[in-house]
């Protein structure tokens, strides 16, 4: 790899992997590096199975969260238009939010649902990922199975009831596991150093997830990590990074935040409003960090 390029990634990755405020720098300083292997692994994907959805059942609220669904769909969708097979598999509750996101981009991606309880469903669509040829699973901010056998939220409480496992989906298949999130809860924070959640992130022995990846992208904020990869993917691949860039934007990203919590009642993961922010953050702060990612992938900050 050139030099430029290097120095780009690097860049990148110091842009959305990058402490906000849940005591994750050392999970961030143990995964230094894995935004770039993660990037440079997709580029041999010949299809490629995402996973996310985050239910929040608080304060009188039962709704998917933003994180999550838009990062997934501007990253799937950017890689369905370089012509890269893809689909997105979810659990009921936050089905809706993944379909508004994906209809948003106006890419036609599968969407893969199964129920909450839905054992063989899982089953059902890992042997649909496997007939599919899918070479790739990618899970972005989804919850994952906590050491106790349990799916848990940042305050340690136990969401099962509205969590299928789709850790299993994850596992199923000898693809290559990506893992993108932010708190340690996420599936492939499995892949830390044994402990480490537990004795830096509040509530982390509770909620650490024990699902393990090949390459994990520890982001400020999840969809941050799926528009580093996004960025690192238009630096690496020069004929697909023309079409990546139509996708990376902060308007995009507004217009699919705004329909899912207009259209299919998602909330802040942090402030559980039902508003267009991501993790407490405004669209402005979002902004910011997709506009520098373009300047450095591509040398500006807006069409």
């Amino acid at each position: 790899m050139s030099p430029r390029r290097s120095k780009a990634l690097d860049a990148i990755e110091a842009q959305v992997c990058r402490e906000v405020g849940r005591g994750t720098q050392a999970l961030i300083e143990a995964t230094r590096g894995g935004l770039a292997e993660a990037a440079q692994s997709l580029l041999h994907a010949t299809s490629i199975g995402f996973i996310t959805g985050f239910f929040v059942p608080r304060d009188g609220v039962a709704a998917a969260e933003t994180d999550g669904p838009v990062g997934t769909a501007l990253l799937a969708a950017s890689l369905g238009a370089c012509g890269v097979p893809v689909r997105i598999a979810v659990d009921s509750p936050c089905a809706d939010a993944v379909r508004a996101a994906v209809h948003e981009t106006g890419v036609d991606v599968a969407v893969d649902e199964v129920g909450v309880q839905d054992q063989p469903g899982i089953a059902r669509v890992a042997r649909a990922w496997k007939e599919a040829g899918v070479s790739h699973a990618v899970s972005i901010e989804r919850c994952g199975l906590s050491p106790d056998g349990r799916p848990r939220n940042m305050r340690g409480a136990d969401v099962s009831p509205w969590t299928a496992p789709l850790d299993d989906l994850f596992t199923a298949g000898d693809w290559a596991k990506i893992g993108v999130g932010d708190g340690g809860n996420e599936i492939g924070m499995g892949k830390l150093p044994a402990g480490l959640i537990a004795r830096t992130v509040p509530n982390g022995e509770r909620i650490a997830c024990i699902t393990s990846c090949d390459h994990l992208v520890v982001a400020g904020v999840s969809n941050w990590g799926a528009y580093g990869l996004m960025a690192a993917l238009g630096v690496l691949h020069r004929s697909w990074s023309p079409a990546i860039a139509k996708f990376l934007t902060a308007e995009r990203d507004l217009a699919i935040t705004r329909a899912i919590v207009e259209k299919a009642g998602a909330v802040d993961g942090v402030t559980a409003r039902n508003e267009p922010t991501v993790d407490g953050f405004t669209a402005d702060v979002h902004a910011g960090v997709i506009d520098e990612l373009r300047r450095i992938a591509w040398g500006q900050a807006a069409d």
